[in-house]
């Protein structure tokens, strides 16, 4: 069985074909990161036009790379929540086209149980059932997976995502777009002691998450209470300059919270669950302090955790077409009336 899968949920372009469920033949991503670099953050209408022009020769390329022709696919997948809406209605439309006129069945996939079925993907021996932690720019959740494609969610953010508490504190510090690389390498090796940012836990056994008391906090200290306009000046993100040592200590204490938050809410998630085994995807598992974090909690604790490889954790299409392949063997295809949806 070889599917090809088609993601655009956000500002990545991605293609890919995937080879009973289990083998990359293809994987095509165009980056829209230069285009959204100078606003700090993907500007929907730019996103979505930057999907239109580049989703046929990506989807042209990730054939050529497999070396497979239209014929010899059993099915096309495609990302049909949650995202930006102008963005998916790109995917989707071009996906139910290009299953039209090849005649193979359209398979729709929720974006988020991709990135955990990533982990499926990557680790073969893998068994649910299992406690998943996608943490990414624009979401952040837990979920009881109790097959690959069956899961409940436990909890989810009030606010801001991770991802998205890391662009805003990187566009705080000047250090720009994407923040999470960006913090990552400036926070490396330094310790994350030397400054404390508070870990909003929401309470005894709660599950969701709130970043956004975590990015005022660093906004207050680099800026004071007010950030006042005497604190302002003609810089690209409109205040003035944080000196680099200064950050230096607010990246590494604020990426320290947020990995304390995360790694706590997956211990009290297996805790409640009676599970032992953790699954993590979405950009932020990338983040090498969380991978640490986790693994030491784990060897802790007696439980197991698992990571996609990097390439894996971003937005990809390899996911999408894997995790298609995988409904369509369950027999779920999709009307040809089947819509985008921002939700998820």
């Amino acid at each position: 069985m070889r599917l090809l899968g088609i993601e655009t949920s956000c500002d990545e372009t991605a293609a890919a074909v995937v080879a009973e469920g289990r083998r990359t033949l293809a994987s095509v991503v165009a980056s829209q990161i230069p285009l959204h670099r100078k606003f700090g953050g993907v500007v929907p209408e730019i996103a979505s036009r930057a999907h239109l022009q580049a989703i046929l020769p990506v989807v042209e390329e990730a054939l050529a790379q497999a070396g497979v022709e239209p014929r010899q696919l059993d099915g096309v997948a495609v990302t049909v929540r949650p995202g930006l809406i102008g963005s998916l209605l790109v995917g989707v439309s071009f996906a139910k086209a290009l299953a039209l006129l090849w005649d193979r069945p359209l398979v729709a996939v929720d974006h988020l149980l991709a990135h955990i079925y990533a982990c499926f993907f990557a680790h073969p021996g893998l068994e649910p059932p299992l406690v998943a932690l996608v943490v990414s720019g624009g979401h952040t959740s837990l979920y009881l997976v109790e097959e690959p494609t069956r899961t409940t969610l436990l909890g989810a953010t009030t606010d801001d995502a991770a991802g998205e508490a890391f662009d805003k504190v990187a566009s705080i510090l000047g250090l720009g777009y994407p923040g999470g690389p960006a913090i990552e390498q400036v926070a490396r090796g330094a310790p994350p002691t030397a400054l404390r940012f508070p870990r909003t836990l929401l309470g005894e056994g709660s599950l969701d998450f709130s970043f956004s008391g975590i990015k005022t906090a660093v906004l207050y200290h680099c800026f004071g209470q007010d950030a006042s306009e005497s604190k302002r000046s003609e810089t690209p993100f409109g205040r003035r300059e944080v000196p680099a040592d200064e950050q230096v200590s607010v990246a590494a204490a604020f990426q320290e919270a947020v990995v304390e938050v995360l790694a706590e809410k997956c211990r009290r998630a297996l805790t409640q669950t009676g599970l032992r085994r953790l699954a993590v995807s979405g950009g932020v598992a990338a983040n090498a302090r969380l991978r640490q974090r986790l693994g030491q909690s784990a060897q802790e604790g007696g439980w197991t955790v698992v990571f996609p490889p990097k390439e894996l954790c971003t937005d990809n299409a390899v996911m999408v077409a894997a995790l298609g392949a995988e409904l369509l063997r369950r027999g779920e295809v999709a009307s040809p009336e089947v819509a985008a949806g921002a939700g998820s």
